[in-house]
């Protein structure tokens, strides 16, 4: 599976005094996102932290196209667009019924505990082959 689709309800938390989500909330439901992408395919995240494997975001790109407001209902599409030997691309699109309210794209590299770059574990080699193949 390589993509996933999930909806959230922007909490009041998570606005400016004007009631507009701020723009750190972004990057949480995006992690949202890739977390319940990796779940959906049978991947646990705590179980891959437990093994010594960490995903640590070195991109993220947003382009926000209209505001998301106190209780608004969103959904959020992930997609997983490409996997190298340490690396994992996602890319979102986040909607408020028809209107897209933001675009975007992270890149995580996979460390190991002290931190250094290591390869795709298994699992996450079998998860990102799903679908065509993206791994090279």
């Amino acid at each position: 599976m390589r993509s996933h689709e999930i909806t959230i309800r922007v909490r009041y938390c998570e606005c400016d005094p004007l009631n507009v989500a701020h723009h750190s909330a972004y990057a949480v439901w995006f992690e949202m996102g890739r977390t319940e992408l990796l779940r959906a395919d049978g991947v646990c995240y705590a179980a891959l932290e437990q093994a010594g494997v960490s995903l640590a975001v070195v991109d993220l790109a947003v382009k926000f196209c209209k505001p998301a407001c106190y209780d608004d209902l969103l959904r959020l599409e992930t997609r997983l667009t490409e996997a190298s030997h340490v690396k994992i691309k996602h890319e979102y699109t986040l909607w408020r019924g028809h209107d897209r309210l933001a675009v975007a794209s992270t890149t995580l590299a996979c460390l190991d505990r002290s931190g250094r770059a290591i390869a795709l574990p298994p699992l996450l080699r079998r998860h990102a082959d799903r679908d065509d193949g993206i791994m090279p």
